[in-house]
């Protein structure tokens, strides 16, 4: 399992009993983590960036969502729980980035089980809804006359509930494994997956089984069933030519592609190291990995940053929505910003019908 809260950033020399005191490791030398963690110290800082940028395009998708669409629709209804799944995840990061900055846990053991968690819940319902959402494209396309009998409000629901549910049981795993501990050698205090008071053996079990739900149920699942969809979707669409059908399923192609292009790199690193330390690794391994999951971890954070773009600039309607509310709020723009006159329509019947609705 991805373990963000285990990486020590500081200039520190790590002893192996005392850094990894889940394992039966008999006793070596001390290992000089020095390099690595500063470089992890120092990446951190893109922490920052990466939260504020994402969680202002987010939350920009929202108000468009709100404002312009209706949650009626199926997509819209699973682009709304998507945003809000990297929305979750979003709010770990500036807690790992101090944690990483300072080597020292500093927010108590409640907040280390909270941040864990949260954790892990965006980044597993992230997977989850994007899975989702390339099957209903899937069934939209490929089977477009009998699709819409089953996708209806009670599909959307019944499918994000499902997805929020299988989430969290996953997510009690790392509730009960994130706990603090006092380290002696540097007497800091450190948030890890150790399973505090549980006991070895049986957070060795959780870890074990948290490995092999991550590999085959977030990982090798999404692959196949997003492979396969995209796979008929493509037959569908250049056997029908239909170029709306091409531009319908363009934007969510391109969030699924460039999630699996930022984070399966970070999954397989994560993996192999999770695998290294389960027996005796050698200082240079450990540190080699220890650069490799650096690297990719920023990886992953860099999709959440930058998804919102996909939203807001690759697709038509939200570019246009974009327009409508800049113009509205700076009127001198008019001037220099086109608004196609189908989506002022549509703004106006939409508001007309929210004023209807209101009793207006």
């Amino acid at each position: 399992m991805a373990q963000p809260t285990t990486e020590m950033p500081a200039t520190t020399t790590i002893d192996y009993d005392a850094f990894y005191s889940n394992q039966n490791i008999t006793a070596v030398a001390p290992c000089d983590r020095s390099t690595d963690n500063y470089m992890g110290a120092y990446m951190s800082t893109f922490y920052y960036f990466i939260f504020f940028v994402s969680v202002l395009g987010n939350l920009l998708v929202l108000v468009i969502i709100h404002r312009f669409e209706r949650l009626t629709t199926v997509t819209n209804i699973l682009l709304l729980n998507l945003v809000l799944s990297s929305l979750i995840f979003m709010f770990s990061l500036p807690f790992l980035a101090v944690y990483q900055q300072r080597s020292d846990w500093i927010f108590g053991e409640a907040m280390c089980k909270i941040v864990g968690t949260i954790y892990y819940l965006g980044f597993y319902s992230s997977v989850l809804f994007l899975t989702l959402l390339t099957f209903d494209r899937h069934l939209a396309v490929v089977y477009s006359l009998s699709a819409p009998r089953m996708r209806n409000h009670r599909y959307a629901t019944v499918s994000c509930a499902v997805v929020w549910l299988v989430s969290l049981l996953v997510c009690v795993k790392e509730m009960l494994l994130h706990a603090t501990k006092v380290s002696g050698q540097d007497n800091r205090t450190y948030c890890q997956d150790t399973g505090g008071s549980l006991g070895t053996d049986v957070a060795e079990r959780l870890r074990e089984s948290g490995f092999h739900i991550q590999l085959f149920l977030f990982l090798i699942f999404p692959l196949i069933v997003i492979t396969y969809c995209y796979v008929r979707i493509t037959i569908t669409v250049l056997a029908s030519q239909l170029v709306t059908k091409f531009k319908t399923v363009r934007l969510i192609f391109f969030i699924v592609v460039l999630f699996f292009v930022c984070w399966t790199p970070y999954n397989i690193a994560t993996l192999m190291n999770d695998k290294l330390h389960q027996g005796k690794p050698a200082c240079s391994e450990v540190k080699k990995y220890a650069y490799i999951l650096h690297v990719t971890r920023n990886l992953t954070y860099f999709y959440f940053c930058i998804s919102p773009i996909f939203y807001t600039f690759v697709g038509k309607k939200f570019q246009n929505y974009v327009r409508q509310m800049l113009v509205k709020r700076f009127p001198r723009l008019r001037g220099h910003i086109s608004i196609s006159g189908q989506d002022q329509c549509a703004h106006s019947r939409s508001m007309s019908t929210k004023s209807t609705q209101n009793g207006l």
